[in-house]
């Protein structure tokens, strides 16, 4: 077995990630101990939250310098001390940026062999589940309504937008640059998308939004988050899964008018957590099934080779340059 290649974040931000923040270390692979189990990193999930770990305490504990960065990823298990799981089976959990770890064996979730591999932080993972619950068990979304996405090109808006359809709904996108807007139209089948880099966008949301939104599912907060907000319809509803416009180093803002718009318009702006809905997620992993196996929703997924890559994957997702689910491949499939 070779040794564990590790990525330690050594200062934190101060402002726009950087390489830089993060050092590649090598060390011993970890020896398991009562109750827990030894895993392999397959895949390892990049997501916008990671940049948000970096700046304090969150649903889950910071990233503080020293510290191997923390990730969720999907493993082979290869020495266990527990009854629970054994050898070679593949489990998800919070691996972190590194090749092997010792983590107790219920903190970590036995999957299905679903191949690829990759589906399983895509569209059966954490990518489709949070769109899924965030619309359907958030929000909610009708036939005939208008549903406007944010960051639509990305991981989860990519997804919610193409369930959105298949529920009926007319979906606005919101994403950057004009190749990604057409790649959100023209490939996942939204009926339009804003480019936020080049559009007004009080505007364009009259414009494609003419009679007000029934629902805004935000995943960047901010001022896109303040625009839809005035359009919103009386009895609308905002699903809040994140703010990335908010986590690299840029000024805080906080829209203008809350709680006075929220109770003229009888609004309802939730937050939501993955793991609210995992009594749900039967029901989610079978819809998401159905559906990506029918050809109704297009998996994006965007697979980088190398966990020394993980840094720049991260800080390229940050800067919007994804489309779908990004992930590090850090090690092969089993057989």
């Amino acid at each position: 077995m070779s040794d564990n290649t590790q990525i330690i974040l050594v200062e934190r931000p101060n402002g726009p990630l950087k390489e830089s923040h993060f050092e590649i270390r090598h060390g011993e692979v970890p020896k398991p101990g009562p109750g827990e189990a030894l895993v392999r990193s397959i895949l390892l999930s990049q997501d916008a939250a990671n940049r948000a770990w970096m700046a304090g305490a969150t649903y889950k504990s910071a990233v503080n310098p020293g510290d191997v960065m923390h990730g969720y990823a999907v493993c082979e298990v290869i020495e266990s001390n527990s009854p629970d799981l054994q050898p070679g089976q593949l489990v998800q959990g919070q691996a972190g940026w590194q090749q092997y770890a010792a983590l107790p064996a219920n903190a970590l979730q036995r999957c299905a062999d679903h191949r690829p591999l990759t589906r399983l932080l895509s569209i059966m993972g954490i990518a489709g589940k949070t769109a899924y619950h965030g619309l359907l068990n958030v929000s909610g979304i009708e036939a005939g309504e208008t549903l406007l996405v944010s960051a639509a090109a990305g991981s989860v808006g990519s997804i919610v937008g193409q369930i959105g359809k298949i529920k009926g709904a007319r979906v606005v996108g919101i994403a950057g640059g004009a190749a990604k807007c057409a790649w959100v139209r023209d490939e996942l089948g939204f009926d339009a998308c804003i480019d936020y880099k080049s559009a007004e966008m009080a505007t364009a949301l009259t414009e494609h939004c003419p009679d007000g939104i029934d629902v805004y599912f935000d995943n960047v907060g901010g001022d896109i988050l303040q625009s839809a907000i005035f359009n919103m319809k009386y009895g609308g509803r905002i699903s809040c899964c994140g703010a990335v416009s908010q986590y690299d180093g840029g000024p805080p803002t906080s829209p203008i008018g809350i709680p006075g718009l929220l109770v003229i318009k009888s609004l309802r702006m939730q937050g939501f957590l993955l793991m609210d809905f995992m009594d749900r997620d039967a029901d989610a992993e079978r819809d998401l099934s159905t559906w990506s196996d029918s050809g109704q929703i297009v998996i994006a997924e965007d697979v980088i080779e190398g966990l020394e890559n993980a840094p720049r994957g991260l800080i390229g997702l940050l800067a919007g340059e994804n489309r779908g689910k990004r992930m590090i491949r850090v090690g092969p499939d089993p057989s």
